[in-house]
């Protein structure tokens, strides 16, 4: 058994060109696959197709009823909010998403930033290159302080997949763990970890990582009250969503010098020319590509992939409406 047709509106991101769409496009009589899908062009590429694939192209009330034979919505993500869930379930649509693909992508991200900050390393590189070692009377020199993560508190705002790997690789660099969430986790595998209140988290914490989702509760929760509860000098980690910081706020704890961040998410993304991040010091910025390594994307489609297989089974696994 097969999809009658499927498309893909955006696979550029999951796929630029190095993996193999076949476990999916094997599903469907027919299968097409676009870079990007601009809005004006949604109803035109997805007409007729009982299946539709999306990253970020937003499938919401007024498309999906438009869409009379749409059957399946597969997100090539985590986060689902480019649906209208309530709509797709009110008109039959089943949609899935894609969980636990790249865990290990985006902890190593955390410690890229993590490392960045601690070890100084681009400014090093920039002077060696440029010839200030060369003209150095020593073997060696610092630009800025190196800081050692033993004995440091890492603070973790959420703690599922993402969270627990960063929690182990923050157990081998010898470092204490306070963790925050809305219950109590399952701490028994990390000896070093406690589970505490925010305010703790904030005033305690010599690096502070959010992995919590983006909800109304969760909306810019990281403000201006909550920066100025946090260490002088703390390391604010962001690599779930940009929507969890209040950009202004923290822009001017930048430049005020009594923070610094390592930021692989933005509110807005790509991000506006005034977005006041872009031109703060102490920040680090990456373009929200911690899970684009080829492992987690190649793991990605194969979920995906199996998400459409059991649906073609009657057996739905990965439903998120």
């Amino acid at each position: 058994m097969r999809f009658n047709k499927m498309v893909v509106l955006d696979g550029y991101t999951l796929n630029p060109g190095d993996l193999d769409w076949s476990c999916v496009s094997s599903l469907a009589q027919r299968f097409s696959v676009y870079d990007r899908t601009l809005a004006a062009d949604i109803l035109a590429r997805a007409a007729g197709a009982d299946v539709l694939l999306t990253n970020k192209t937003p499938l919401d009330a007024s498309t999906l009823a438009r869409l009379p034979s749409l059957k399946y919505i597969g997100v090539l993500a985590t986060g689902t909010n480019v649906v209208d869930l309530e709509a797709a379930a009110s008109a039959g649509i089943c949609v899935t998403n894609v969980p636990g693909y790249g865990p290990d992508a985006v902890a190593q991200m955390v410690f890229a930033h993590i490392l960045h900050h601690t070890q100084r390393l681009a400014i090093h590189d920039d002077a060696v290159r440029s010839g200030h070692w060369r003209s150095q009377p020593d073997f060696c020199f610092t630009l800025a302080p190196l800081m050692s993560l033993k004995g440091k508190t890492l603070g973790l705002v959420g703690f599922g997949d993402i969270g627990r790997q960063v929690a182990r690789i923050a157990t081998a660099f010898d470092m204490r763990l306070l963790v925050h969430t809305r219950k109590r986790p399952d701490l028994h595998a990390f000896p070093s970890a406690s589970w505490t209140s925010l305010e703790a988290v904030l005033g305690e914490s010599d690096i502070l990582s959010l992995h919590c989702p983006l909800t109304p509760e969760t909306d810019r929760m990281i403000n201006a009250q909550s920066l100025e509860r946090m260490k002088p000098g703390a390391l604010l980690i962001n690599t779930a969503r940009g929507g969890l910081v209040d950009e202004a706020a923290l822009a001017a704890a930048l430049e005020a010098g009594r923070l610094r961040a390592g930021l692989d998410v933005l509110s807005t993304e790509p991000p506006a020319q005034d977005n006041p991040l872009l031109s703060a010091p102490n920040v680090s910025l990456t373009p929200h590509n911690a899970w684009a390594t080829r492992e987690a994307r190649q793991k990605l489609l194969h979920i995906a992939s199996a998400n459409l297989q059991a649906f073609l089974q009657g057996q739905i696994i990965n439903r998120v409406n």
